[in-house]
């Protein structure tokens, strides 16, 4: 009698805990539990690993959304593996996580729901949208950043006795606000350079 073969490529899931200087990883198959490892931060050192280590292997491979970003998503998906950017908070925790939290066990966490089958990916955008993002990020930053110098400015004129004008007062950074301080005649130089400093 002739036997069936098997036509399904085995599984190879990876967790991943991701870090600027260091990736720790924890491996499994469907078939056993993996070793747990650490590794230097790039993509192409793990791919070979998993080349050379479980080639015809379909792989998947999860990691949670941090300050890294979406470029070893984008890397692994080059890789025709399945990834995963995940949300923190959807990962259930064991027990042990809750009183012991360490890069190795939230890497085993990852790969356990990830061969489970219970992580979703959070949306990724693209690479245009992405830097986009990093544009409007900017300007927030700055918008804040003119806020605070200015709150910093009318706290200091009000120690000094010097009363604002109604149409600047308030909490808009404009044209009209700058110039009006650069026009103060302070008495000493030192008030003037203080002021001026600010406005750079």
């Amino acid at each position: 009698m002739e036997q069936t073969k098997s036509t399904a490529n085995p599984k190879l899931y990876i967790g991943l805990d991701i870090h600027k200087r260091s990736w720790k990883i924890q491996t499994a198959t469907d078939l056993f539990w993996g070793k747990a490892f650490t590794m230097p931060p790039r993509s192409e050192t793990l791919e070979e690993y998993v080349h050379k280590n479980f080639p015809n292997y379909e792989v998947y491979i999860a990691y949670e959304s941090g300050c890294c970003g979406y470029q070893p998503h984008r890397n692994f998906e080059l890789y025709s593996w399945t990834s995963l950017v995940v949300n923190p908070g959807d990962i259930a925790k064991s027990s042990r996580a809750k009183f012991q939290k360490t890069d190795k066990i939230d890497a085993a966490m990852i790969c356990r729901e990830l061969k489970d089958g219970r992580l979703k990916s959070i949306h990724i955008p693209d690479e245009e949208r992405e830097h986009l993002r990093c544009l409007f990020r900017r300007r927030n930053e700055l918008v804040k950043r003119y806020r605070k110098i200015k709150s910093q400015l009318v706290m200091r004129l009000l120690y000094l006795g010097m009363e604002i004008p109604k149409q600047y007062d308030n909490s808009n950074w404009s044209h009209g606000f700058r110039d009006w301080i650069r026009s103060i005649k302070w008495s000493y130089y030192t008030v003037d350079f203080s002021f001026k400093n600010r406005m750079i």
